[in-house]
């Protein structure tokens, strides 16, 4: 059995020698078969690095898009089985916008709202010493008007004084609170009764425009 192998090799080995490259066809049997593989070992190779490595990077890309193409799928999904839901809170919001916009006064209907301010001092019997109105301040949506005032009382008429305020059907807040003794017991308290009015049509097209304005990239406009 030993001896046939080695003679089985030497004869395989033998076929290999002396071969003409230029005459194939008259090889033995052994390097044409070894010459086929290694033709179609080659084939693959090349077949793999020019035409199948470029498909299998495009199938990763298209099963990427489709994870992509199927998150947003799934999204849309949840969102249209909560579209009622969104409607219903687009609508709650609405309203309490519509609320709190009623709640601010127009341009002509400060002086009212200043007016109540001050009488709502007057009526717990609070001394003003000071009731001063400051310029308005712009902001995108509204405008705020700052009062600086000064009034004296007994601490339980400056407290009810402030709660009063807080209970007007317009909205103003009390800001920067400085509350001190005086010689006779009485109670002075300083601060910014800040009101707030809607804004009248050219003070929006103003707003508009200055947004619109900021939103540009510096150096766009020449």
């Amino acid at each position: 059995m030993a001896l046939n192998s080695d003679i089985n090799l030497a004869d395989l080995a033998g076929q290999f020698r002396g071969l003409n490259l230029n005459e194939p066809e008259t090889w033995p049997t052994a390097p044409r078969v070894a010459f086929a593989i290694l033709a179609a070992a080659m084939v693959l190779v090349l077949g793999w690095q020019f035409y199948w490595s470029g498909k299998s990077e495009e199938l990763d890309r298209q099963r990427a898009e489709q994870e992509t193409l199927k998150q947003a799928y799934q999204s849309k999904i949840a969102q249209v089985a909560n579209l009622e839901a969104l409607r219903e809170q687009k609508k709650q919001v609405e309203q309490r916008v519509a609320q709190l916009e009623r709640q601010l006064p127009n341009k002509t209907e400060m002086d009212a709202l200043l007016a109540d301010v001050n009488h709502a001092g007057v009526a717990r019997g609070l001394q003003f010493e000071l009731f001063k109105p400051q310029a308005a301040v712009l902001k995108p949506y509204f405008a705020e008007i700052p009062v600086n005032l000064k009034v004296t009382g007994r601490y339980h008429d400056v407290a009810q004084f402030n709660a009063d305020v807080a209970a007007l059907s317009r909205i103003v807040s009390m800001q920067n609170l400085q509350l001190a003794n005086t010689k006779d017991g009485a109670l002075t308290m300083e601060a910014v009764a800040m009101a707030y009015r809607a804004l009248d049509p050219d003070e929006q097209a103003a707003q508009r425009k200055a947004a619109a304005n900021a939103a540009k990239p510096a150096g766009g406009a020449k």
